[in-house]
């Protein structure tokens, strides 16, 4: 296969250079594209040949732009772009992105991130609780078997818990650190 450079693909049709790039050509609507530059165009006070001025192509070239029967190659595609100041994937979508959904999307995305980081915050400091619990009952496990206290039924229970509590906050530890823990509150909250 032949490597094609960026100057090579500025003149191509824009559906060749998605094709060559692997896109999903299906997914763009040739019509309403012809459809949304027609409207940019009236938009501006342009006739079809005023456009075909500005880009250097001839009349017939926007019109065919605007029936959808072809489209503008890549470097006309940027230009226009840039005339009509709109986004080259509004120009390829065939429609004006709302920019208040935009700012609607944006707000409720920095709300969800608000809320992860607060629940990763809490999820931190309960994770910090058991570290501070496990590390308290290990020393004190370590002391009640460093002492030569009497074996009896208390002195046993509270060797027995200590170390019980200790193994518990490290599985926790453990759990958290390689995220199966987050996962598992996930599953929990569904």
């Amino acid at each position: 296969m032949v490597p094609i450079s960026a100057a090579m693909t500025r003149k191509l049709p824009i559906n060749v250079v998605l094709y060559i790039l692997g896109k999903d050509i299906g997914l763009m609507d040739q019509v309403k594209t012809g459809a949304f530059i027609k409207k940019l165009r009236t938009e501006k006070g342009l006739t079809q040949e005023q456009l075909a001025e500005k880009f250097n192509v001839s009349r017939r070239t926007v019109s065919r732009w605007e029936t959808g029967s072809n489209m503008p190659d890549l470097d006309v595609l940027i230009e226009m772009s840039d005339y009509f100041d709109v986004d080259i994937r509004e120009l390829l979508d065939g429609e004006r992105k709302d920019r208040k959904m935009d700012k609607e999307l944006e707000e409720t995305v920095l709300m969800v991130a608000d809320y992860s980081s607060n629940e990763k915050k809490r999820i931190k400091r309960i994770m910090c609780s058991y570290f501070i619990a496990g590390t308290t009952a290990l020393l004190t496990n370590g002391i009640l078997d460093f002492c030569d206290l009497p074996e009896t039924f208390w002195i046993g229970f509270a060797k027995g818990s200590t170390f019980g509590l200790a193994l518990v906050a490290m599985l926790l530890g453990l759990a958290y650190a390689s995220g199966h823990l987050a996962r598992f509150i996930a599953i929990n909250r569904r």
